[in-house]
């Protein structure tokens, strides 16, 4: 058995390492066979009942963002509660590519008596930038973070012109840039692609515009706020994004001297002012980490205290646990969810915030493969969220898939298999389904669900699972 993941700094992890510090394991490019593919897998044991209280630290979703909002004022920045996971290492390495100092500080462990106690879950981010940062975020970092793309506003802003390579990212569907280069566009950019690369110059300036967006998406919201708050004159941006994480960056720009009215609503304001200045902020806590928890709690009859997060930011989806029959009790920073016989089916449509959150999807699906009862799951943000319903039907799900709708029809119990992680989220809800099957279920590809998860492990053995970490070996691919 091995150790479970620790990642010493936030580098650039390039593969575990033992408590010792060494490598687990042997995987692409280290010595030994060089067709061997090593990948990490996550086994537990099924009959599990989660119990006790788990933190959670900073969102993702935010701190990704709030990193490159860094980029909008020279100087020294702070960021706090950063989560210890590998895409925040990325994009740290991204803006030291972008020319600025980018120091990780340990911050205060969580009580030694939560799950996870007594390890540093998260961390505060001090990032340098400097008068003239770069202009280039090259192909090799952003091809493995999507969110890398918001650093395209904030250079646009502050120099006049960048080149950010076309992004990658899960492979949960498309996700088009049309909406924020329409919008950038519209603000005075001239915007152009070659070779793989995102091309935008203002050479006189961003200037303030009225922006419709077609969705309210995320990405585009943010990128349009962070050049909108150094652009001339006022924007207006109707149909934004609400998310909990675009307030927290309203939040951090707002500290910084921007001028923005209006969020957490579908119409932001933003008045542009010359220059903004550096501060230290905290990220919010992760609603989709907490949600996870819940229904984690749900799928297993289990009893779960989440704090670190606001459940006022999961109100639709804790609305449906307790539609399935389980107990919710809430306080400002924190939720317990209990469940004492099997959970009843419930109907679930996602939707953006305020609606249910498409990262809980495959938590949504496992619970109804395990209630009682039909379930009709319905995903209207990814076309390709439903990629991962193979995985849950080698544990044995009932599910029918058609377009952007599923049909699920709950079982008793699950039989435990190998499958397989396709992202950040489905890796989290295959993990979860494993402990409501029978026997052994190994997820493998759990490096999606490092990007995440602090810790993944540390809170599941602290929750009441038999679960360990270990890397197994890939058949090599044949060649033709």
């Amino acid at each position: 058995m091995s150790h479970s993941l620790r990642i010493p700094d936030l580098s650039i992890p390039t593969r575990p390492e033992s408590a010792a510090g060494q490598p687990t394991g042997v995987g692409p490019g280290d010595a030994g066979d060089p067709a061997v593919n090593a990948v990490d897998v996550i086994r537990v044991e099924g009959g599990a009942r989660l119990a006790g209280t788990v933190h959670v630290v900073g969102a993702k979703n935010s701190a990704l963002k709030l990193m490159a909002a860094a980029l909008l004022a020279p100087g020294q920045s702070m960021i706090t509660n950063v989560p210890r996971i590998t895409d925040i290492a990325i994009m740290g390495e991204v803006l030291r590519r972008l020319g600025c100092d980018v120091r990780f500080d340990t911050d205060d462990p969580v009580d030694p008596m939560v799950a996870g106690g007594g390890v540093a879950r998260s961390r505060s981010v001090v990032i340098d930038v400097p008068e003239e940062p770069g202009v280039e975020a090259d192909y090799d970092l952003v091809r493995r973070l999507r969110a890398s793309i918001c650093v395209l506003g904030p250079l646009l802003a502050r120099r006049g012109h960048v080149r950010v390579a076309h992004p990658g990212g899960d492979a949960i569907g498309s996700r088009g840039l049309d909406m924020h280069i329409a919008g950038l566009t519209r603000m005075g950019a001239e915007i152009s692609g070659e070779h793989g690369f995102v091309i935008a110059a203002a050479p006189a300036g961003l200037h303030g515009a009225e922006i419709m967006l077609d969705f309210p998406s995320v990405g585009a919201t943010e990128n349009l706020v962070m050049a909108a708050v150094l652009a001339r004159g006022e924007t207006v941006i109707d149909n934004a994004a609400r998310e909990p994480e675009i307030v927290d960056i309203c939040s951090m720009l707002i500290r910084m001297g921007a001028r923005i009215s209006g969020e957490g609503t579908s119409t932001l304001h933003i008045e542009g002012v010359p220059a903004l200045t550096p501060v230290r902020h905290a990220t919010v806590g992760d609603r989709i980490v907490a949600g996870t928890w819940a229904f984690g709690a749900a799928m297993t009859r289990g009893d779960v205290t989440v704090t670190g997060a606001d459940p006022a930011f999961l109100e639709v989806a804790l609305d449906k646990l307790v539609t399935g029959g389980a107990l919710v009790e809430t306080r400002p920073d924190a939720f317990r969810v209990r469940v004492d016989e099997r959970p009843t089916a419930v109907d679930v449509v996602t939707l953006p915030y305020p609606g249910f959150a498409t990262d809980l999807l495959p938590m949504a699906i496992g619970l109804a493969a395990v209630s009682d009862g039909a379930s009709l799951i319905t995903e209207n943000i990814f076309d390709g969220r439903f990629m991962f319903a193979n995985e849950m039907m080698r544990l044995g799900a009932d599910i029918k898939t058609d377009g952007h709708h599923a049909v699920v029809r709950g079982r008793e119990r699950l039989s435990g298999a190998p499958v397989r992680a396709t992202d950040i989220r489905a890796g989290a809800g295959l993990i979860i389904a494993g402990l409501c099957a029978d026997g052994v279920t190994e997820v493998s590809h759990v490096h999606h669900v490092d990007r995440g998860y602090p810790d993944f492990v540390a809170d599941l053995r602290a929750l009441g699972v038999e679960v360990e970490r270990g890397r197994t070996t890939e058949e090599p691919a044949l060649e033709i």
